[in-house]
């Protein structure tokens, strides 16, 4: 067995401190050059560097360590492994992983240069990213020998990736249909984008409203900002007799807006989220959202990673069905005098 390489060596070679070469290990980089840093990593990558902490099991071929990365987006704000979706995905796949005799590791980033340099300090088996909507995952999947698979990303076939989705689309699709049969006739859409899993959800919310009017409103990132928009748009809001958020989370502090302002939920404004995470049943009215199967991905993701790491299968995306969960907040207005 070969020996192993030691921080010591590392430095010795490239003549550094042991300091330095352990700060660029540990992503504590502020104050080294980004040329240094990159000789570092290149070094450690080539010497085929195993952090101590992991000695006996990163020393084998198989760690059995699976990297999951979440991004740490700004509309978080600096709190995103407390939000509903994240967390029961993270529980999930912590049991699902820990079921399959895997290991798992957590890091949250808000770069593609974070998701590299976590990837490349252990000898991961693979990795599972959640929450970015991006359209580069080939530069990554240039630079990452190991497999991964993607929580609702964007981007073409290919190798090596597999893409665990759910059908955003029809869950829109559904908070429609419902709504025009509970005879709501203009509905206002939250969203903070108009992009990738989102533009999907609020497509299927119109083509399921068919006739029915939409108005849309793009929301800050940021709670306070949310607030704002909607006290400076209570006109467009009161020419609404129904919601259709996103997020969960978009859709209780909508309502918890609304009856601040004296507006009842679902008396006057109906309201229906996405994700059906713990808050739904807490708040009150208790929130009519979509439900998807946090375990059932969690599941994909095992079993898409166990393909790719043995070349048995190349799935490039799977796609989890979702449904419409219904509890107190919206009102059959089709049934009013």
């Amino acid at each position: 067995m070969a020996e192993r390489v030691r921080i010591a060596d590392i430095a010795e070679e490239l003549g550094l401190s042991t300091a330095t070469v352990s700060n660029v290990i540990h992503g504590k980089t502020k104050k080294i050059s980004d040329e240094t840093v990159k000789r570092v990593q290149a070094l450690l990558e080539e010497r085929q560097y195993i952090p101590s902490m992991a000695g006996i099991l990163l020393a084998r071929n198989n760690s059995r360590i699976i990297g999951v990365v979440v991004n740490n987006h700004e509309k978080y704000e600096g709190k995103v492994l407390e939000d509903g979706f994240v967390s029961a995905s993270m529980n999930a796949l912590l049991f699902e992983l820990e079921k399959a005799g895997y290991f798992m590791m957590i890091k949250a980033a808000q770069d593609w240069s974070e998701v590299e340099r976590f990837a490349s300090m252990w000898n991961m088996d693979g990795m599972v990213l959640m929450g970015f909507c991006d359209s580069d995952y080939e530069k990554l999947r240039a630079k990452m020998r190991i497999p991964f698979v993607v929580y609702d990303g964007y981007f073409e076939n290919s190798k090596g990736i597999c893409n665990l989705t759910i059908d955003n689309f029809d869950g829109g699709c559904q908070v429609g249909a419902y709504l025009k049969e509970m005879g709501h006739r203009r509905a206002l859409l939250l969203s903070d984008n108009d992009i990738c899993v989102d533009a999907e959800r609020m497509a299927g919310f119109r083509a399921g409203f068919s006739d029915g009017e939409t108005d849309f409103l793009e929301v800050p990132m940021n709670r306070e900002g949310r607030r704002c928009l909607y006290q400076d748009n209570m006109e467009r809001i009161r020419a609404c007799t129904a919601a259709f958020a996103v997020s969960d989370v978009y859709a209780a502090e909508f309502i918890h807006f609304l009856l601040e302002c004296g507006i009842s939920v679902p008396g006057e404004m109906s309201v229906v989220g996405f994700d059906d995470n713990a808050l739904c049943e807490s708040c009150f009215p208790r929130l009519t959202t979509v439900g998807q199967d946090a375990g059932e991905r969690a599941r994909m993701a095992v079993r898409a990673l166990r393909r790719l790491r043995d070349g048995s299968g190349e799935p490039a995306e799977e796609v989890l069905s979702v449904k419409l969960v219904m509890r107190d907040s919206v009102k059959n207005v089709a049934l009013s005098p």
